[in-house]
């Protein structure tokens, strides 16, 4: 018996696939209604947080805005969402400024009914709380799942991590390369794997060559 995808006791948490299109969806927001369809043509990050009127969730919503220029810069486009209403969205982000002398621009999405939650697998279904994770997407501009990234409510996400992430993917798909451990911008990319002879000798091939199995080249910004 297929379950009540919105209910967030009975409901499996589905598993969202890497490199598959993920869930549309049309949503109140503190910018008024958003949809997935929004963003085609850019990149995204959705992030979901716990709870509004929270000290981690503050601490991140203040440095992801401060950060703006750099998601602007490489066409990425910052979107929030919780299970709270639009209300307390908008209370919270003009408490923000007020407080904090913060103006948070990006759209939060309201998920009363949870069904985005539940369909991007953001809720715990053996948790007795509503409160999502925090949870990160990295959707390119096609509404395909590049990456993601999930954190446990005590600890905040690293927006130098997410920008990293969303270079490193950029700069991946430009070059048709690989971004190696602690990949900064700018630095040197690897080649894909071989996965035939006739790559593994293309590469053996190449100035400066290391190993066929991994070499490293120059990255272009």
């Amino acid at each position: 018996m297929k379950e009540d995808s919105n209910s967030a006791t009975t409901a499996a948490s589905p598993v969202l696939m890497l490199d598959r299109p993920v869930p549309s969806f049309v949503a109140r927001s503190t910018q008024g209604v958003v949809s997935l369809d929004d963003y085609k043509g850019r990149w995204l990050i959705m992030f979901a947080h716990p709870a509004d009127f929270t000290p981690v969730c503050t601490s991140e919503f203040i440095a992801l805005q401060g950060a703006a220029n750099e998601f602007e810069m490489r066409g990425c486009a910052l979107l929030g969402l919780s299970v709270d209403s639009i209300y307390a969205h908008v209370a919270w982000v003009r408490n923000i400024k007020e407080k904090f002398g913060v103006e948070i621009k990006f759209p939060i999405v309201e998920d009363i009914s949870m069904a985005i939650s539940t369909a991007y697998g953001m809720l715990d279904s053996n948790s007795n709380s509503t409160a999502t994770v925090r949870a990160v997407f990295f959707i390119d501009p096609l509404g395909i799942l590049r990456a993601k990234i999930l954190y446990p409510m005590q600890v905040g996400r690293s927006v130098a991590e997410i920008i990293r992430v969303i270079s490193a993917l950029q700069s991946a798909d430009e070059q048709q390369m690989s971004a190696p451990e602690g990949w900064m911008p700018g630095e040197k990319l690897v080649p894909m794997a071989p996965t035939t002879l006739k790559e593994a000798n293309s590469i053996s091939a190449m100035p400066d060559m290391t190993e066929w199995y991994y070499t490293e080249t120059k990255s272009i910004n």
